[in-house]
């Protein structure tokens, strides 16, 4: 029952991180799409403390709270959100166990998935095949994103290291 409760409130944060992010200006009109990402903070947290099967529970709920408070649930948007969550955290939880990186690592690899996930949906799902042309400037600003998640990742996993009751 701890770990469900945990894993509700760990809900809870990243929605209300998705919320609050998405009201922040930040360059959104020059580069649609652009975000922080601060919601993958407590994703890249699941999957160290959790693992993938939780970490795919919370963003999947995550998106679609989101989109039931915001956006919209099938929307484009919603389908641009739940593509780049899935293939950051399978991507994530397979470099974390197969490649000797850090946290900070891992969190970059997340950060370019989710932008190659929106890429892959806007491709497929608006017809638009000349999209792929806008994937470079989500990746030169996929890098500094990730790195700013990681850190905080790192932060906020070494901080709860030691709590055994995580698990």
């Amino acid at each position: 029952m701890k770990k469900f409760t945990r894993l509700s409130l760990l809900l809870a944060l990243s929605v209300a991180l998705n919320i609050i992010e998405s009201s922040l200006p930040l360059l959104n009109d020059y580069i649609p799409g652009l975000k922080l990402g601060l919601a993958n903070i407590v994703t890249l947290f699941i999957i160290y403390k959790y693992g993938l099967k939780e970490a795919l529970y919370v963003g999947i709920l995550r998106v679609f709270l989101v989109g039931i408070l915001r956006t919209g649930v099938f929307s484009t948007h919603f389908f641009f959100s739940l593509s780049g969550c899935l293939l950051s955290i399978i991507f994530m939880c397979l470099a974390k166990r197969f490649l000797n990186l850090s946290v900070i690592g891992i969190s970059i690899i997340g950060s370019i998935a989710h932008s190659l996930g929106q890429i892959l949906v806007a491709i497929l799902l608006l017809q638009m095949p000349a999209m792929i042309y806008y994937l470079p400037w989500l990746l030169i600003f996929s890098i500094p994103t990730g790195l700013l998640v990681g850190i905080i990742g790192k932060q906020l996993i070494n901080h709860f290291e030691d709590d055994l009751l995580l698990y």
